[in-house]
């Protein structure tokens, strides 16, 4: 995405699926580079790849790019850049996990088979087409702040329950079936269980719903994509934009996204301006009364508290000479 409003920072959305032999280690140079760096935000380091959404100054974002694209496992990682004033994270989170992406289908690699890939201009002149069928992927909060024209959605509160709801799609089978998510790495796996289960033409959004705002101009992309990060939702659709959210107070039109001021509830819900203020930032009265509801100061995100945070927490020991000097430009690896 061109930088046309001059912002300083970059957001980037990776994934990528490779064999990490080391993953623990890795992780611990993953986070150092981080440090050394000034990106932040959250990045999940696995045995089958890295996951990650990071901001940081264009030029620190530059060189993050260029560090991974000189390790030869990642080296075909693609970026979704975007551009913001600020950054879009307070901490830097590197952890390991046993997924990249928490499935329950560990049993599949998408480098072995997946649903054939269509890049956005691809998406858009199939998703029309009488033989196919759109199945967005996400969660429900996701997916009731926006998703494409007639595209199937799924009650799921985590993509971890997609596998159970494939029955409902068997008299789908003979169509073909266009999966579609926020960045693409979900639709890896969730192609990759219906070609399993019998689907036969299945195909996914590569890049997903980011990619497709910035290269085919996000066209029938109904409301704002939700975003894990401070900005909690984007624009995607510059051609013909609508709302399709509704305010979970009082009905209207909405996508204003918050997180409820009580902790204890902290539900992803599109809130109106009215509400939120009405309500201070929860979403019901009962919540509202919560003991423990956060102050609201009309954005409804709430930042952890990052007093005394210490951006080497969770290195699980001190970085090698070695390892600093590999940081520091002196690694034998080139950049791509």
């Amino acid at each position: 995405m061109e930088n046309t409003q001059n912002k300083p920072y970059s957001v980037l959305l990776y994934y990528c699926y490779a064999q990490i032999s080391n993953p623990e280690e890795y992780r611990e140079e993953h986070h150092l580079f981080c440090v050394e760096n000034n990106i932040r935000g959250r990045i999940i380091i696995s045995d089958e790849g890295l996951n990650g959404t990071v901001s940081g100054l264009i030029e620190d974002c530059e060189k993050y790019m260029a560090y991974i694209h000189a390790d030869p496992r990642f080296a075909k990682t693609e970026f979704k850049i975007d551009y913001h004033d600020t950054h879009t994270f307070a901490k830097i989170h590197v952890r390991y996990k046993p997924e990249i992406v928490h499935s329950s289908l560990r049993h599949l690699d998408p480098n072995v088979k997946t649903g054939k890939h269509l890049e956005p201009e691809e998406f858009k002149k199939m998703k029309d087409q009488e033989d196919v069928v759109i199945l967005d992927v996400r969660s429900n909060y996701e997916h009731e702040l926006g998703r494409f024209k007639n595209a199937i959605t799924l009650d799921i509160d985590n993509f971890r329950d997609f596998p159970d709801k494939v029955k409902e799609l068997e008299h789908l089978k003979n169509k073909k079936v266009l999966t579609y998510c926020t960045g693409g790495i979900k639709c890896e796996k969730a192609s990759a269980f219906l070609l399993e289960q019998g689907f036969e033409d299945v195909y996914q959004l590569h890049g997903g719903i980011i990619k497709y705002g910035m290269e085919a101009g996000g066209e029938d992309f109904e409301g704002k994509c939700y975003v894990f990060d401070n900005r909690i939702a984007v624009e995607v659709n510059k051609v013909n934009p609508t709302i399709v959210s509704k305010c979970h107070v009082c009905g209207t039109a909405s996508d204003r996204m918050v997180n409820c001021a009580n902790p204890s509830c902290n539900e992803h819900l599109a809130i109106c301006e009215a509400c939120g203020w009405e309500l201070d930032g929860a979403c019901s009265p009962e919540c509202k009364e919560h003991p423990e509801k956060r102050p609201y100061d009309g954005t409804g995100y709430y930042q952890k508290n990052t007093n005394g945070y210490n951006p080497y927490k969770g290195l699980h020991r001190k970085p090698s000479k070695e390892l600093i000097q590999k940081l520091h430009g002196e690694s034998t690896h080139s950049c791509v």
